[in-house]
C-alpha cells in the first residue's frame, strides 16, 4: 500500500462515526462521579482543586468503559492509584525542567511497555502520562503535591463506590459474551446450510471463555444461566461442522443432505433462543417447528454412519443447552463438588508474575511494543521541550496530544491523530462559542463540563473523533471554572494539538515497527499450533487406551490463540504503507484460509474420537509419526522462505488408504488435512523468495 492510500484510509477510519449500542445508565453513573468531585471542591471554595481533582474521576471513569472482564471497581481503584503516584512524582519534579523531562521519558516508556500486558493496561498507562503532563501547571510544594494526589485518588474512589452502590446490569459483560458466542454458533449453523465448509471465527468463543473466569466467591454468586451453556457451545461447534461436511457427514445432494439442512436450521433457531434467554435473563422460548425438526422421524430421510452419530449428538447437546438455560434465573445455591471446575480468575497479586513475564518477553529490539515505548517516550520528551520553548501558556498540550493518539501500530496512530485534531477543532469551537456568548459563572461552567463528560461516556464507542470533541469542550469549561483566559486557550489548544499529532505521525514514519516483515513468523506459529492440535487428535486414534482429552483441549486453545494473533497481525500489516517484505496480501489470505481449513478438519475428527477400549489404528500411528517430522521441517521452512514438501506424508497416507478397507473417519479427515497442507504450500509458492516460486519464475522466463 502506498503512503497516500494509507493516509487516506487512516483519515477515513479516524473520522468514521459508528452506530453502536449506548449505555445511558452507565454514562450517567460515571458523570455523577465527576460531578460529585467537582461539586465538593467548589463547595470547599477552591476552583483550582476542582479542576485538578476532576481528572481522577474522569480518567477512572474512562478506563471502566473499556472491554475488560475484571471487576469495574478494581479497575477504577487501580487507575486512581496509578494517577495519584504519577501526579505526586510530577509535582515534585515539575520545578526542574531536566528532572521533569527525565521523569517524563522514563514514565512514558513504562506506560508504553504496559501495552504488552493488555490494551486496558496500556490505556491506563497513557492516562497516567497525561495527568503527569497536566501537573506541571499546578503548585509544586510537597504538601500541595500530596494534597492533589489524594484528591485524584479520591476521584477514582468515588467512581468505584458508585459502581458498587449502583450496579448497572450485574454480570452483564459475562451474559453478553456468552450470548454473542451462542449467536455466532447460530449464524454458523445457518451458513453451513448453504456452504458445508463455511469458515467460523472463534473469537466469540474465546471471549466467552475469558468472561467465564471467576473467583471462588464469584462462582458461588454466579447466575444459574451462566454455569453450563459455554461448555455446551464449545462442543456444539465441531458437531455442526462434522454434520455439514460433505466428506465426513451427509452427501452433497439427496434426502440426507435435506435432512442435514433442516437440522442445521433448527439448531440455529434453538441457539438464538438460548442466546436471547442468556442475554436478557429470561426463560427460553422455542418455536414448536424447531422442536419437531429435532425429533428423530419415524419415517422419511434418515442419516447413516458418521452423519447419524453427529445428528444424535447435536440433538442431545441442544437439549442440554435448553435445560441448563431454562432454570430459574433467580435461583442461588452453594457450589457443589462437580461445579468447582470453573475457570479460576487469578487475583491481582497473582497477575504480577504474568505481567512481568509479558514485559520481559517484549523487551527486545524487534518487538513492536518495545519500539512503541521508545517512540512515545522520545516524542513526549521532545514535545514537552518544544511546547515549553513556544510562546504559549499551555505548551504541555502538544506532548499530551501525542501521547493520547500514539498506539503500537501505524493505522491506529494515524487515524487517531486525524480524529484528535478534527474532534478538538469542533469541541473547542462549540465550547468557545458558548463561553463567548453566555459568559457562564463558575457553577454553570462546572455543569457544562459535567454534561460534556456525560456525552463522552455515552458516545465513547461511536468514534475517537466524537470523544475528542467532548474532551476538548470539557477542558474549555474546566478552564472557565479556574478563571483562565479561555479565549487564548482555544487558539493554543488547536495549534498545540496539531503540533502533537504531527509529532506522533512523524515519529512512526522515522522509527517504524512494521508488522509486514513478521507475518511469516506469525504464520509459522499458527502452523505449529495447528500441528500440535492435529497430533493430539491423531495420537488418540493411535493409542485409544491412553486417552488424554485435556491435551487435546489445551492444543485447541493454543491453536485458537495463534490464529487470533495471526489475524490481528495480518490486519495491521494490510494497513501499512510498506513494500512487500513478508507475505503479499494474496499469499497471506490464501495461507490463512489453508490453516483455517486445517484446524476445521482436525476439529471434525475430534467429534468422532474412538472409545478407550477401541483397537489402535496402525495407519493413524504411522501418519501421526510422519506428520510430526514433516511439521517441524515445514515450520522452519515457512520462516526461512523455504519450500514445503508433503511428499512423504502423502505416501504414508496412500499406504494407509490401501490397507484400510472401511475408509474410516480418521482416514478421510487425514486426506482433507493433506489437501489443506497442499493449499498452504501452493499459497506460499507464489512468493518470489521461495524456492518453488523462483523455479516457477525461471520456467516462465525460459518459456518466453
Amino acid at each position: 500500500m502506498t503512503w497516500s492510500r494509507a493516509l487516506k484510509e487512516a483519515a477515513r477510519s479516524g473520522l468514521t462515526i459508528e452506530r453502536t449500542k449506548l449505555t445511558p445508565l452507565i454514562a450517567i453513573r460515571g458523570s455523577v462521579g465527576v460531578a460529585l468531585v467537582i461539586g465538593l471542591c467548589l463547595w470547599l471554595g477552591d476552583p483550582a482543586l476542582a479542576v485538578s481533582s476532576a481528572f481522577g474521576a474522569f480518567s477512572s471513569g474512562i478506563v471502566t468503559f473499556q472491554r475488560s472482564m475484571r471487576p469495574r471497581p478494581v479497575l477504577a481503584l487501580a487507575v486512581a492509584g496509578a494517577l495519584a503516584v504519577s501526579t505526586f512524582l510530577g509535582y515534585l519534579a515539575a520545578a526542574h525542567v531536566v528532572a521533569f523531562v527525565l521523569l517524563l521519558a522514563g514514565w512514558t516508556f513504562l506506560a508504553g511497555m504496559a501495552w504488552a500486558i493488555g490494551p486496558v493496561s496500556g490505556l491506563a498507562g497513557t492516562q497516567t502520562v497525561a495527568i503527569m503532563l497536566v501537573t506541571v501547571t499546578l503548585p509544586t510544594s510537597v504538601l500541595g503535591a500530596a494534597e492533589h494526589a489524594a484528591l485524584i485518588f479520591f476521584g477514582g474512589l468515588v467512581q468505584a463506590t458508585l459502581i458498587v452502590v449502583f450496579p448497572v446490569r450485574p454480570w452483564g459483560v459475562q451474559r453478553d459474551a456468552l450470548a454473542d458466542a451462542l449467536a455466532a454458533e447460530a449464524d454458523y449453523a445457518r451458513r453451513l446450510r448453504h456452504d458445508p465448509v463455511a469458515p467460523f471465527d472463534p473469537a466469540p468463543l474465546m471471549d466467552a471463555r475469558l468472561a467465564s473466569a471467576v473467583t471462588p466467591r464469584q462462582a458461588r454468586r454466579r447466575p444459574v444461566q451462566l454455569h453450563g451453556p459455554r461448555g455446551l457451545a464449545e462442543r456444539v461447534r465441531p458437531v455442526l461442522a462434522a454434520l455439514a461436511d460433505p466428506v465426513v457427514g451427509a452427501p452433497t445432494e439427496g434426502p440426507e443432505r435435506d435432512r442435514v439442512r433442516d437440522l442445521l436450521g433448527a439448531a440455529a433457531t434453538v441457539l438464538d433462543a438460548v442466546a436471547h434467554a442468556v442475554r436478557h435473563a429470561k426463560p427460553v422460548r422455542l418455536p414448536p417447528e424447531a422442536m419437531a425438526t429435532l425429533e428423530v422421524p419415524a419415517t422419511g430421510p434418515m442419516l447413516h454412519g458418521a452423519a447419524r452419530r453427529s445428528a444424535y449428538r447435536l440433538i442431545s447437546l441442544l437439549a442440554d443447552a435448553v435445560e441448563l438455560t431454562d432454570e430459574p434465573v433467580e435461583a442461588t445455591r452453594p457450589t457443589t463438588e462437580a461445579e468447582r471446575g470453573h475457570l479460576l480468575r487469578p487475583s491481582v497479586p497473582r497477575l504480577v508474575p504474568g505481567a512481568l513475564r509479558a514485559l520481559h518477553r517484549e523487551a527486545r529490539w524487534a518487538s513492536h511494543i518495545f519500539r512503541h515505548a521508545l517512540r512515545v517516550a522520545a516524542v513526549a520528551a521532545a514535545g514537552y521541550l518544544l511546547g515549553t520553548a513556544l510562546p504559549f501558556g499551555h505548551g504541555y498540550w502538544a506532548p499530551l496530544a501525542s501521547v493520547m493518539v500514539m498506539r503500537p501500530d501505524f493505522a491506529q496512530t494515524y487515524s487517531r491523530g486525524v480524529a484528535r485534531f478534527c474532534g478538538t477543532l469542533v469541541g473547542v469551537g462549540i465550547a468557545g462559542a458558548l463561553m463567548a456568548l453566555t459568559h457562564p459563572s463558575i457553577y454553570v461552567s462546572a455543569g457544562l463540563a459535567v454534561v460534556c463528560v456525560a456525552l463522552m461516556y455515552l458516545l465513547m464507542r461511536t468514534g475517537f473523533s466524537v470523544t475528542s470533541a467532548c474532551v476538548a469542550a470539557y477542558v474549555v469549561f474546566l478552564l472557565g471554572i479556574a478563571g483562565a483566559g479561555w479565549e487564548q486557550t482555544v487558539q493554543e489548544r488547536v495549534v498545540l494539538t496539531l503540533l502533537g499529532g504531527l509529532l506522533a505521525m512523524l515519529s512512526y514514519a522515522l522509527f517504524p515497527a512494521w508488522e509486514t516483515p513478521r507475518l511469516r513468523d506469525g504464520l509459522a506459529a499458527w502452523l505449529a499450533a495447528n500441528g500440535d492440535y492435529a497430533l493430539a487428535v491423531f495420537d488418540l486414534y493411535a493409542t485409544p487406551a491412553e486417552r488424554r482429552p485435556r491435551q487435546v483441549r489445551d492444543a485447541l486453545l493454543d491453536s485458537r490463540a495463534a490464529r487470533a494473533a495471526w489475524e490481528e497481525s495480518e490486519a495491521r500489516a494490510g494497513k501499512e504503507p510498506v513494500r512487500h517484505r513478508g507475505l503479499s496480501p494474496a499469499s497471506a489470505k490464501a495461507a490463512g484460509a489453508a490453516l483455517a481449513t486445517m484446524g476445521r478438519v482436525t476439529m471434525i475428527l475430534e467429534v468422532h474420537l474412538p472409545e478407550r477400549d477401541a483397537a489402535s489404528s496402525p495407519g493413524a500411528t504411522a501418519f501421526a509419526f510422519e506428520l510430526r517430522a514433516s511439521l517441524e521441517e515445514a515450520t522452519q521452512a515457512v520462516r526461512d522462505r523455504g519450500e514445503l514438501n508433503w511428499t512423504e506424508l502423502r505416501a504414508v497416507w496412500e499406504r494407509w488408504d490401501a490397507e484400510d478397507e472401511n475408509r474410516g473417519v480418521a482416514l478421510r479427515v487425514a486426506d482433507l488435512l493433506l489437501d489443506a497442507l497442499d493449499d498452504l504450500a501452493e499459497a506460499l509458492s507464489r512468493e518470489p523468495g521461495t524456492d518453488r516460486g523462483e523455479a516457477r519464475g525461471a520456467e516462465e522466463n525460459s518459456s518466453r
